[in-house]
């Protein structure tokens, strides 16, 4: 069979332009043009197309592509792609030793791998804090208790808690923006919905430690500019609706 050159990037999943450049350089010619001229591919070469997309996948370049191409036995072919994906496998496999070590040495406890920690926390790196957060914090009951519960979330876990903490966050700041007050139910019934969400997933938090931490998001900076993204001024209105919960809860 022939294939048109949208046919032939349809089947392999590449574009038209990458075979348009495949056969420019000389990589891969289609074997005839139509009355037309536009390119026809046959069978053959969608073959070679398949090994120089396998080879391209092991990250060698066009250049070396071609020379191993310029041996045209299917069978050398087949035992090379052999022994490069042999190859590949062991690569991973030290890889994945490796990333077992790191998280086996993990001081946060967050059991994940780099690349899951890029897909949850973005440019964030919780370890970069741990430091701060057990020279702060190392001997009291809720950072036990977080270190044990945490040390046990999969990478689903740590979306789930993210999630509901920004949807908490973003709640709050649409409140103030409504002009919702404070000390009013709407802004109260947030800062609980927040005291139980750390209740939930990090430890047990009652209502003096929800203030100190209320405390904390005016008093340290790094908090202060978590809030002001998504709202100006909302450390102080989350702060302010925190202790004003805890007055409701008291009374």
């Amino acid at each position: 069979m022939n294939y048109s050159v949208g046919e032939a990037a349809r089947i392999a999943g590449v574009t038209v332009r990458t075979l348009h450049h495949y056969d420019e350089i000389g990589l891969l010619t289609p074997s005839s043009r139509t009355a037309a001229g536009y390119r026809s591919y046959s069978d053959e070469d969608l073959d070679r197309l398949r090994r120089i997309l396998f080879y391209r996948e092991l990250d060698l370049s066009l250049d070396d592509i071609a020379t191993i191409l310029a041996d045209g036995d299917a069978h050398v072919h087949l035992k090379r792609q052999r022994e490069l994906l042999l190859g590949r496998i062991e690569r991973l496999q030290r890889m994945v030793a490796a990333l077992e070590r790191e998280l086996e040495a993990n001081s946060m406890g967050i059991r994940l791998t780099q690349e899951e920690k890029f897909e949850v926390f973005g440019d964030f790196d919780p370890d970069d804090h741990a430091e701060e957060v057990e020279r702060r914090w190392g001997n009291t009951d809720a950072y036990r208790q977080s270190q044990e519960r945490m040390s046990r979330y999969t990478k689903q876990d740590w979306k789930r808690f993210i999630a509901e903490q920004k949807d908490i966050t973003r709640r709050l700041a649409e409140a103030k923006r409504a002009g919702a007050a404070p000390d009013g139910e709407r802004a109260m019934d947030l800062a609980e919905e927040h005291r139980q969400h750390i209740n939930r997933w990090c430890y047990d938090c009652g209502y003096d430690l929800h203030r100190c931490l209320g405390d904390l998001y005016v008093s340290d900076e790094r908090f202060t500019a978590h809030y002001e993204e998504f709202e100006p001024g909302l450390a102080e209105y989350v702060r302010a609706a925190i202790h004003a919960n805890a007055v409701r809860a008291a009374a």
